[in-house]
């Protein structure tokens, strides 16, 4: 946990020195607090709350109210960590007005500090106007769960030379439109490493190998808390949803043989007390 609150220039920064940025998800308070207190660089809101805390089959029912609601939950546990907020699915792809209004709205109501939007090429006159309009964006390219349908399912991307080359183009784009960084999703590690080469922001890798400028990922994936599916870039540092399991059947047994509450879990009350109640019930 930091006293110095993570800025861009920073983030942009660090590629230069060499410093491998760190980044995790996070949709609420306490979750917040934690990637605080753990020092990370940047914490995502990510529109993945959708699948991870709302049981959604994807990202696109989620809607600019819910990412605000989220986002300014986070916000209130993270006062070091650069908080990224997520633009979902057609609060950006209907026009440039729309997009600047709707990221305006996730920054002066959820109150993150940039946006982040999926896209390369099509978008990148999208993203250079949020950013003219003096909202921080980072880009998404690679695997776009939005568009995951249009992608073939979430798979990995920029198998042949011809979709990574796209793919590297993508970035040079979001680069010239003016984003700070980008987000690089489910490619293979060698064009994960030359997308890194080839832009002068940096590169945060979800499934892009390790020698990208930094790495993201989903913290319920991370810790073992959400398990319908594990990507095969998750590493689980550990699996605490069996423990929260088995807490609860605990919990559940002692409630059924009264074992809990014991006494040290109650409140007393003076005998007197007691008699003086049942006595004025009594008499009423």
């Amino acid at each position: 946990m930091s006293d110095t609150k993570v800025s861009i220039p920073s983030i942009i920064q660090s590629k230069k020195e060499g410093r491998k940025l760190v980044m995790i998800t996070a949709y609420d308070y306490p979750f917040g607090l934690m990637a605080d207190e753990a020092g990370v660089d940047m914490v995502l809101v990510g529109d993945s709350l959708g699948m991870v805390v709302l049981g959604l089959d994807g990202t696109v029912p989620v809607t600019l109210e819910m990412m605000i609601h989220h986002i300014q939950a986070v916000v209130r546990g993270c006062k070091g960590p650069l908080v990224v907020g997520d633009m979902p699915f057609m609060t950006y792809n209907t026009g440039i007005r729309d997009a600047i209004i709707n990221a305006g709205r996730l920054m002066k109501e959820g109150g993150c500090d940039a946006v982040k939007l999926e896209g390369g090429v099509d978008f990148a006159p999208v993203v250079q106007a949020i950013v003219k309009a003096g909202i921080p964006v980072q880009g998404h390219i690679g695997l776009t769960p939005q568009t995951a349908s249009a992608l073939g399912g979430f798979k990995m991307q920029g198998k042949d030379a011809s979709a990574a080359r796209r793919i590297v183009e993508d970035a040079k784009a979001l680069e010239a439109a003016g984003v700070f960084s980008i987000v690089a999703e489910a490619v293979p590690a060698p064009l994960g490493r030359l997308i890194a080469e080839t832009v002068s922001v940096p590169v945060i890798g979800i499934g892009a190998g390790v020698d990208v400028d930094g790495q993201v990922l989903v913290t319920h994936d991370m810790v073992g808390l959400f398990d319908r599916f594990v990507p095969k870039f998750v590493k689980q540092y550990t699996k605490i949803r069996p423990t929260i399991i088995d807490a609860i059947k605990s919990y559940g047994e002692e409630v059924r043989t009264s074992a809990f509450p014991a006494p040290e879990h109650s409140f007393s009350m003076p005998d007197e007390t007691l008699a003086a109640v049942k006595k004025s019930l009594k008499e009423s």
